[in-house]
């Protein structure tokens, strides 16, 4: 009966273990396609305020670096964009969001354009 009851628990480690494989690979799949679908995108690159101050910079793997004045980087984090909606979180989980028209970024109150 022990060993059956083994049997029973190395199965279970077994089935776990592919389970979390699964997971893992289907992530980082994930974030492959991200990167893939980001690297001819439109919106990748540079944005900034009229005045420079803030800086955007879109990259193409999907994270972005902000600029703020002279910090070069105020803010990092990661963004996806949805048609003409962007929404950004900073690595501190920070959540904002904004919206691309006629080659203008707005966000928080913000114009952004290209840089």
């Amino acid at each position: 009966m022990a060993e059956r009851a083994g049997s029973k628990h190395i199965a279970l480690v077994a089935i776990t273990a592919a389970f979390v494989f699964i997971v893992a690979v289907t992530a980082f799949a994930g974030e492959q396609q991200q990167e893939i679908s980001m690297s001819n995108h439109p919106y990748v690159g540079l944005w900034i305020t009229k005045d420079e101050h803030i800086r955007h910079e879109l990259l193409a793997n999907g994270r972005y670096i902000e600029a703020r004045g002279n910090r070069e980087r105020a803010y990092t984090g990661e963004y996806r964009v949805n048609g003409n909606h962007i929404d950004y979180k900073d690595d501190t989980g920070f959540l904002a969001d904004g919206e691309f028209r006629k080659d203008v970024l707005y966000h928080a109150g913000m114009e952004l354009v290209r840089g």
